[in-house]
């Protein structure tokens, strides 16, 4: 039997917010990436060539002397007057592409879209989030998508140029979305609905959602590095993995690896990264002085200063600790736990040593009275 097979290749060139070209169509796009890479900017290098030679057979695509940049779907400052205007115009313009693409794809087929970005982290009272995920996430459940699937996906390959010998991303998520009903009563659950409120009445934003979703699953309010440290360690113990690997991760606990990096409880180098052991963390760490502290570090500081120095050394260092006391102890014993139940005995002994003279190291940090002024970690 024999089948014969057709396909077109066309150019368009088109404004993807008012495209046409995908009606009916099945669906499958890798959109801009939110401040990564000025496309239309890299692009003029060549066009000024290329329009020289093919301007007579692709009239259509090489009308204009340079390549159009106005509507580009990137987060520019320098274009736009500002940060802050330049995520407004990324928002708006990437929802109103993706509700066009909503509007138009074929309805038996979901849309598949392809994300990932330079990491670019913001940092306010609710803790750090990447920007440029959750605003591309807020655009697409503003277009009316529902969320039906993500697969993390390894879309580059480690020692092209600008990965070499870097962390330049090596993966990418693929977002599987469904036109949502219209008369739904916004993540799989979160983007089943027109709108989920916060208690005042006001739509809940995607960050906050990702934040409340990762405290529910991480059973403990621990910070976001923090649970990423926890996820990490499940799954690779202190094993060197991928930085695309741990970049999805990051991401989905509401951190970045930049982030870890700056907390001091992970190496990233050579598009690698693991995390650090407590006998490589540094014995005269101050948490008075560090800006960025989560559980998980407190943690291991304060196994490093009971092995080397003794219990008197850990309960000065709780001392300086004071609210995070119960956090502390709870990371302790999960750890313990997880590692009897993996069989990692080594690692099982130093929680389990760090629990059981948790006693004595409390009356030592109450012998040495509440030192410093730092209650609280940032996040």
């Amino acid at each position: 039997m024999n089948f014969r097979q057709s396909g077109q290749v066309v150019h368009w060139q088109a404004d993807a917010q008012t495209q046409t070209v995908s009606a009916a169509k099945v669906v499958s796009t890798d959109p801009p990436y939110y401040d990564n890479i000025g496309y239309a900017d890299l692009s003029d290098f060549f066009y000024v060539w290329l329009r020289r030679s093919l301007k007579p057979i692709f009239p259509g695509l090489y009308a204009t002397v340079a390549v159009p940049k106005a509507e580009e779907l990137v987060a520019t400052p320098y274009r736009h007057g500002g940060k802050l205007e330049a995520e407004a115009f990324f928002l708006d313009g990437m929802t109103q592409a993706m509700h066009n693409l909503a509007e138009q794809a074929h309805p038996a087929f979901p849309v598949t879209i392809y994300y990932a970005f330079k990491q670019s982290d913001t940092q306010d009272d609710s803790g750090t989030h990447s920007t440029g995920w959750v605003t591309f996430l807020e655009a697409v459940l503003q277009a009316g998508f529902a969320l039906t699937g993500t697969w993390p996906m390894r879309t580059e390959l480690g020692n092209r140029m600008i990965g070499s010998g870097t962390n330049a991303l090596a993966s990418s998520i693929v977002l599987v979305c469904r036109q949502r009903a219209l008369d739904a009563p916004g993540m799989a659950i979160f983007s089943q609905y027109a709108a989920v409120l916060e208690a005042d009445g006001t739509p809940m934003r995607v960050k906050t959602a990702l934040q409340l979703i990762n405290r529910f699953l991480a059973e403990d309010d621990f910070d976001h590095d923090t649970q990423f440290c926890l996820a990490w360690f499940e799954h690779q113990g202190w094993a060197t993995a991928k930085f695309g690997e741990a970049d999805v991760l990051a991401r989905a606990k509401g951190t970045s690896v930049g982030g870890l990096v700056e907390a001091g409880v992970v190496d990233s180098t050579a598009g690698n990264l693991r995390l650090l052991r407590w006998a490589e963390l540094p014995r005269d760490w101050n948490p008075d002085t560090d800006t960025r502290t989560p559980i998980w570090e407190a943690l291991h500081h304060l196994i490093r200063a009971l092995n080397q120095d003794g219990e008197t050394a850990a309960g000065a260092l709780l001392a300086r600790m004071p609210s995070r006391t119960e956090a502390l102890r709870a990371l302790a014993y999960r750890l313990y736990t997880l590692c009897e139940r993996k069989g990692w005995a080594e690692d099982a002994r130093a929680y389990n040593e760090l629990v059981t003279a948790w006693g004595a190291i409390e009356t030592e940090a109450a012998s040495a009275g509440v030192v410093g002024a730092q209650g609280t970690f940032d996040m």
